[in-house]
């Protein structure tokens, strides 16, 4: 494998989870002493809790100085906007990496990891995106990958009826993964293996999502431009999950946040434009409701649903909120 003086930038973004950033960073210290070459960057996204020196005080104290460092922000733009914020401070350096890892803060790193998606990466020059297997904190492997969003899985989702699944078994987002490696849709950000001259060609990651559709956003631009996007299952990582999404409440925490409505909209239309986005939404809708009629006719209840989706899915559907401006859709940097 070779060893460029740039190889790879970790870029993790925290937003009130230094402890679990800090967890992270230990899993990665003995990763990186066998990828010479290999930084991380920490973007702090306004925590305003005191992150910024828990995680500075950890780098000093454990030794992580030549590899690891903080970036702070003074906005909590989002995901997409903490990523970028990382990507542009290593990438203007005089030897940029040859790839990045985006990786959550509440992920922890397994053995070989790294080395195993990389040689992926060398082996194979049309993988653009590459992720691994992720396991849960008692390392039971959570294998799955993703198809892209659709009417036909918008409706499968809403309906939930058994043999209506089964016959769009093909569309449904959710892709349960073998031991196998195998092209995919698109893979969790959580934890990404993206080469630099997929930003070089479809730009950083949409900043007008503030969390959540933003990595299928940068998967589909991807495969557009002739990228491929692949699960590698011979790599793991230890996944939490949603830790800094909890420290983000908007909101009555009980329903689904707005920033999923607003993504999920900004997806449909500003891929596929608003006469699709507004069947996806009908299909959702339609179905969902049919959903709930069965429930009653049952005599069941469903506890798994946030409190008022349906209200708040057809608030923030485009039948109710239209299309997105131009200028919102025009939002694309393209990293030179």
């Amino acid at each position: 494998m070779k060893n460029p003086k740039a190889l790879l930038s970790i870029i993790i973004v925290n937003y009130r989870v230094s402890n679990l950033t800090i967890d992270c960073l230990n899993s990665l210290a003995s990763e990186i002493q066998d990828l010479p070459g290999t930084n991380v960057i920490i973007v702090d996204n306004d925590s305003g809790d005191g992150s910024v020196k828990q995680l500075q005080a950890a780098i000093n104290n454990n030794g992580w100085g030549s590899w690891a460092s903080v970036l702070s922000s003074s906005y909590n733009g989002g995901y997409a906007f903490g990523n970028n914020l990382g990507i542009r401070s290593t990438s203007k350096s005089t030897t940029p990496p040859s790839y990045f890892f985006i990786l959550n803060p509440d992920t922890q790193v397994r053995p070989n990891a790294l080395k195993t998606l990389i040689n992926f990466m060398e082996q194979h020059p049309s993988a653009g995106i590459i992720g691994p297997s992720l396991e849960n904190s008692e390392g039971q492997l959570l294998s799955i990958a993703f198809r892209f969003p659709s009417i036909l899985s918008e409706l499968e989702s809403g309906l939930r009826l058994g043999i209506v699944s089964k016959l769009l078994s093909n569309s449904v987002v959710t892709r349960k993964m073998t031991d196998n490696e195998c092209e995919v849709d698109w893979i969790p950000g959580g934890a990404m293996l993206l080469r630099r001259e997929v930003f070089e060609s479809v730009g950083l990651m949409d900043e007008g999502y503030f969390l959540f559709y933003e990595e299928t956003d940068l998967c589909l631009q991807a495969k557009r431009t002739g990228w491929s996007c692949w699960y590698v299952p011979q790599a793991r990582v230890m996944d939490i999950c949603g830790q800094s999404r909890k420290k983000t409440k908007i909101g009555n925490s009980n329903r689904k946040p707005q920033y999923w409505f607003d993504s999920r909209r900004r997806y449909f239309i500003k891929n596929h434009g608003i006469f699709y986005a507004a069947l996806a939404d009908l299909a959702w809708i339609s179905g969902f409701i049919v959903f709930r009629i069965r429930q009653f006719i049952m005599r069941k209840s469903s506890n798994t649903d946030p409190h008022r989706f349906l209200g708040d899915f057809i608030r923030n559907s485009v039948f109710a909120k239209g299309g997105l401006p131009k200028s919102q859709l025009a939002n694309k940097e393209i990293l030179k």
